[in-house]
């Protein structure tokens, strides 16, 4: 069985450590040609090279840059199919304590480069045969919570515009989905916890273990094949059980 991504192109932002570099490694493995965008050479290009990616350093918050990135993977492999989004988040704090200059960080930092990114990708998109679009995004969307109030601010947002977006994009046969990770066994993670998971990390999760990078970019590889293609508009969690919403 064939996964349906060989010779597909993709764009994976936040590629070179964490989720981003766990979806680029899969869609490589799955037999996709991968665009791999990152801010830091250091890290990009050792990783992309490790799982075959094509690097691109490129800091998506600047002027053009969204542009450039489409550009390049149209101009090196054809045409682009799949665009996945992903960027860090912003610093934890109360509500209380966000203001004016938080909020406008916030927004220039994960808001704007999104929408440049998506105006530069979607006349590709569209000529693809099974153009797609994927945001890693936050258990936020879902629950908020205390300490990442500009979070919640921000990335509730980007679904709400995204979810639109997938209505738009539907005549087209473009999907656009979300994808929330829970707690994931990243190297961050490894760097909290160098002496193992404690207990009380993974009290609360049903599933009792954190995730691992690999599942959560599976679901990402099937958002992103013709297995998924009447899926558009939703927000996956990939956390275990640990969110208790129900929608």
């Amino acid at each position: 069985m064939t996964s349906g991504l060989e010779g597909r192109t993709a764009i994976v932002c936040g590629a070179s450590s964490g989720l981003g570099l766990a979806t680029a490694e899969h869609l490589r493995r799955a037999g996709a040609d991968v665009v791999a965008v990152a801010r830091r050479a250091e890290t990009l290009e050792p990783a992309a090279e490790r799982i075959g990616a094509s690097p691109l350093v490129a800091d998506l918050a600047e002027d053009g840059a969204a542009d450039r990135v489409v550009e390049h993977a149209v101009r090196l492999f054809g045409g682009l199919d799949v665009l996945v989004w992903n960027t860090g988040g912003p610093a934890p704090g109360p509500a209380l304590k966000v203001d004016e200059h938080a909020a406008d960080a916030a927004f220039r930092a994960m808001v704007l480069p999104l929408l440049r990114l998506v105006g530069a990708a979607v006349p590709h998109l569209r000529r693809s045969p099974a153009g797609r679009i994927v945001a890693i995004t936050a258990s936020t969307v879902k629950e908020p919570t205390s300490q990442v109030a500009v979070s919640s601010l921000v990335r509730p947002g980007i679904a709400g515009y995204l979810k639109t977006l997938a209505g738009e994009l539907a005549p087209d046969g473009v999907t656009v989905n979300c994808v929330a990770p829970g707690r994931i066994h990243t190297s961050r993670a490894s760097l909290l916890y160098p002496d193992g998971v404690p207990a009380s990390a993974i009290a609360d999760i049903p599933m009792g273990r954190l995730g691992t990078p690999e599942e959560f970019a599976a679901v990402i590889g099937f958002l992103v094949s013709p297995a998924a293609s009447y899926v558009t508009g939703t927000t996956i969690a990939v956390d275990g059980g640990l969110s208790r919403s129900i929608f």
